[in-house]
């Protein structure tokens, strides 16, 4: 099926109202389909103090949007047999080597029990242990006290990954489904098996290939004048994504883009640590879409965008996650892929691979009908609206 122009076109009237209601400052969008553009639309604000327009050189914030790049960086690595996927953290980062985990219904972060050292696989996974600061639990809120967040500014990589050795893990590698900085850990297993910084081999690897030249872990003085501030309707934390809280101004602002740790960050943070434009995101997008596009063979791209889990996402995940659907979605190597769109709630194509960032930018290839989708926004949470599922619903009703 082919997607239909005039029905595309629907999308400008919603992004427009996006804008109107204060829901967004400014947000682009980008579809292709068989490698050709066949819509773009940007509006709205990059900064609403200034007026400056939110367009298509806009350089915004990815966040998770890193996640699938490191995830295919490490690929790289696989592919060359200089890792494997089974293979414990613990042999490429000794501070990883005798873990422990929480016991069931522990009260107290000493409330342990040895276990296994969690696989390369279960990191890239989401299923090693590991967790987030702004999930609940005891790990979690021992992540928030020690500000263990990967930050742009938050020390470096091997700091944060040393300091995260020292805590016990939420649960038994293999267990569950816990969203996590897990992709983080890889990002420093790269840098130690290459012996370059992140940074480097991204560039070697992945950007320099694909002509991905407006995106890295700095925004570059060039970009500066481009660069989107950050806003949220949330009247606490901006990154809580299952605060409730609602402030008095929909578009509070959090960051602007004159003044951001992004200008000269010391984390190359691999879970969240990329900035970049939409047009770059969609040449990765579109790489994974047409097989690796040299960066990974055809094989090993396809073999990413399976399902790694044993099921659903819902059936070994926890309740907080709320970024996107569980249920009928389960994950691969970087992204989540739809099992079964209705279960999801969200219309799409069995085999749709996906994923998004903490301020609402989002991407999705769809193997069936050849379509890769970019959605640019700097709104956080993510959770704060359903504007990824808007998107989707706009894009599958134009196919015709």
């Amino acid at each position: 099926m082919k997607l239909d122009p005039t029905r595309l076109e629907r999308i400008r009237s919603w992004a427009q109202s996006q804008v109107d209601d204060r829901v967004f400052a400014g947000l682009s969008v980008l579809v292709l389909q068989d490698g050709r553009e066949v819509f773009f639309d940007a509006r709205g604000c990059r900064d609403l103090a200034s007026g400056a327009p939110f367009g298509r050189d806009t350089v915004v914030r990815l966040y998770s949007m890193t996640k699938p790049v490191t995830s295919l960086a490490l690929m790289t690595l696989v592919e060359e047999g200089r890792v494997h996927l089974e293979a414990p953290l613990s042999r490429y980062l000794p501070e990883f080597g005798a873990p422990h985990a929480l016991i069931p219904a522990a009260s107290r972060l000493d409330q342990v029990a040895r276990c296994a050292v969690p696989t390369l696989h279960q990191l890239l996974t989401h299923r090693a242990g590991l967790s987030y600061a702004f999930n609940p639990g005891l790990v979690p809120a021992e992540m928030a006290a020690r500000d263990l967040t990967f930050a742009p500014r938050a020390g470096t990589l091997a700091q944060n990954c040393a300091q995260l050795a020292d805590l016990p893990l939420a649960f038994v590698p293999g267990h569950r489904w816990e969203y996590s900085v897990g992709i983080d850990v890889i990002g420093r297993v790269i840098e130690v098996v290459t012996g370059q910084s992140l940074d480097r081999v991204f560039q070697d690897r992945i950007f320099d290939p694909l002509g991905m030249h407006e995106t890295g872990f700095a925004v570059a003085r060039r970009q500066r004048d481009r660069f989107a501030a950050l806003y949220t309707p949330l009247a606490g934390d901006a990154m809580d994504l299952n605060a409730g809280v609602a402030g008095e101004d929909s578009l509070r602002l959090v960051e602007s883009g004159g003044r951001s740790p992004f200008h000269d960050p010391t984390c190359l943070s691999g879970g969240g640590g990329l900035v970049g434009t939409i047009d770059d995101y969609a040449r990765f997008g579109e790489a994974l879409r047409r097989g690796g596009q040299g960066v990974v063979s055809r094989a090993m791209a396809d073999f990413m965008k399976c399902n790694h889990l044993p099921g659903d996402i819902a059936s070994l995940g926890p309740s907080s996650f709320a970024e996107q659907p569980m249920r009928g979605v389960g994950f691969g190597i970087g992204g989540a892929v739809v099992l079964n769109a209705a279960l999801s709630g969200v219309p799409g194509s069995v085999g749709d691979f996906s994923w998004g960032g903490m301020a609402s930018t989002f991407f999705w290839i769809d193997p069936v009908h050849d379509v890769t989708t970019v959605l640019f926004t700097q709104l956080s949470p993510s959770s704060a609206t359903p504007a990824r599922a808007h998107l989707k619903a706009l894009v599958h009703g134009a196919l015709m």
